[in-house]
């Protein structure tokens, strides 16, 4: 990791490093002062706060899957520094509206009738924001990396992303919900200038007239993009993993207010934990690889994952509540006879995801040619987003047919086996003379 820290010295990396990190913080601010204000007080129902964090991951992904090939295109024709700069100034403006929400919220102005959907309004803007900024964070590196650098601006990239959830999502559970809405604000204002500091990276291809028929140019977009195996594989087993992440992120606020008597501190605390290992998961791979892109530890990554996940239910399984009816301080978590157990299965289930997931990531950068990269990761997060609106949708169905969170968990167990199946197509296909051959048809 010597040489991937060095980076953090260089202004060909530094500036967008600190530009993503500030907009995942405060992506995760802003979504989980939102989930967590109305899960713990504006609802009382198990299934109508599971349906409602359910809904606030769907509306957050949708743009992704209508927009991504649009924001591909534009990524790969036009200068991504110029694009950043336009995107983060747009996430000022929609941090403004999203922050008048959460106010209204906090102080009990119209909560149903227009503070909701003023916050869903800004979730759905911020969705946008990242669809557009996604193809960009990933495609640059190549072209401000050097070759043996790419995997390690990859892993610090993650790593940095999901350091900045857990900020974001340790304020959103402790600060009141009125100083959210003005935090992000300020944050989206900084992100803003430092985002003026990428150096121009302009397009790698001839400037073309864009389709803005998002239909019509998704599927042109993902059929030119997967006829590469090795690029069809890793995209997949990318869906795969997000649809789980997804389904657990939903989870969580329901599980600890219901299964566990926590309190939102407690819930943003498993966030928090889920972030921290996806970061050392994220370090550790690069660290394990050297430098070498390859999904050799993929598949076992994956699998200890999925019995994470299962330890995480039967520890959620034996729980036993408060009997006083009301919600266990963190304090009164942390002392609890099964939290260390059942922090820890969290932690397990974070560390072998980032461990998994990673790598797929530098597979999709490296594979195609520098020119293609943005596209490939519009390519990918189209066919993410469409898998886990499945996830959200199914993790709703699941809660309207009765089925109780806890058990919901199993489905994320299970989605594991398949994902460790397509890391281990993706590592026999990497290691093939042909492996980068295109899928007939």
């Amino acid at each position: 990791m010597a040489s991937a820290g060095a980076l953090l010295n260089k202004r060909r990396f530094l500036p967008l490093f600190v530009t993503q990190l500030l907009g995942a913080f405060n992506d995760n601010l802003y979504k989980n002062a939102m989930v967590l204000f109305v899960v713990y007080s504006v609802y009382n129902d198990e299934t109508a706060e599971t349906w409602f964090s359910a809904i606030a991951t769907a509306v957050f992904i949708l743009p992704f899957f209508l927009l991504s090939a649009l924001a591909g295109q534009l990524a790969d024709t036009r200068d991504k520094a110029a694009i950043i700069r336009i995107v983060k100034f747009c996430e000022i403006i929609i941090m403004l509206v999203g922050g008048t929400g959460l106010y209204m919220a906090w102080a009990g102005m119209a909560v149903h009738s227009i503070a909701i959907p003023l916050m869903m309004l800004a979730l759905f803007a911020m969705g946008i924001h990242s669809t557009f900024f996604g193809p960009i964070k990933y495609a640059i590196l190549p072209q401000h990396l050097n070759d043996d650098e790419v995997l390690g601006g990859t892993g610090l990239v993650e790593a940095g992303t999901y350091i900045a959830i857990l900020l974001g999502t340790i304020l959103a559970g402790w600060i009141p919900v009125e100083v959210a809405g003005i935090a992000v604000v300020i944050t989206a204002m900084i992100g803003y200038m430092t985002g003026r500091q990428v150096p121009p990276a302009p397009a790698m291809i001839e400037r073309t007239k864009l389709d803005y028929n998002f239909i019509r140019a998704s599927i042109s977009l993902i059929k030119a993009t997967m006829k590469v195996r090795r690029v069809f594989l890793a995209i997949v087993a990318i869906s795969f993993f997000w649809t789980i992440g997804a389904v657990l992120f939903i989870q969580f606020p329901p599980l600890a207010k219901n299964v566990l008597t926590a309190s939102k501190e407690v819930a943003s605390l498993f966030l928090v934990v889920f972030s921290i290992g996806v970061a050392i998961g994220s370090v550790a791979i690069n660290a394990l690889l050297k430098g070498t892109v390859s999904a050799r530890y993929s598949p076992v990554s994956v699998i200890v994952m999925g019995l994470f996940v299962v330890a995480f239910f039967f520890v959620c399984r034996q729980w036993v509540p408060d009997t006083a009816g009301s919600l266990f301080t963190v304090g009164e978590f942390i002392r609890h006879s099964m939290a260390i157990p059942l922090l820890l299965s969290l932690l397990g289930i974070a560390v072998a995801g980032g461990m998994f997931v990673v790598p797929l990531y530098a597979f999709l950068t490296t594979t195609v040619h520098k020119s293609e990269a943005a596209r490939t990761i519009a390519a990918n997060n189209i066919v993410n987003s469409g898998a886990m609106v499945i996830g959200s949708l199914i993790a709703i169905g699941l809660s309207l047919a009765g089925l109780q969170v806890i058990y919901q968990l199993l489905l994320s167990a299970a989605m594991c086996v398949v994902a460790a199946w397509l890391g281990h197509l993706l590592h026999k296909a990497s290691l093939e003379p042909h492996g980068d051959h295109e899928l007939d048809g």
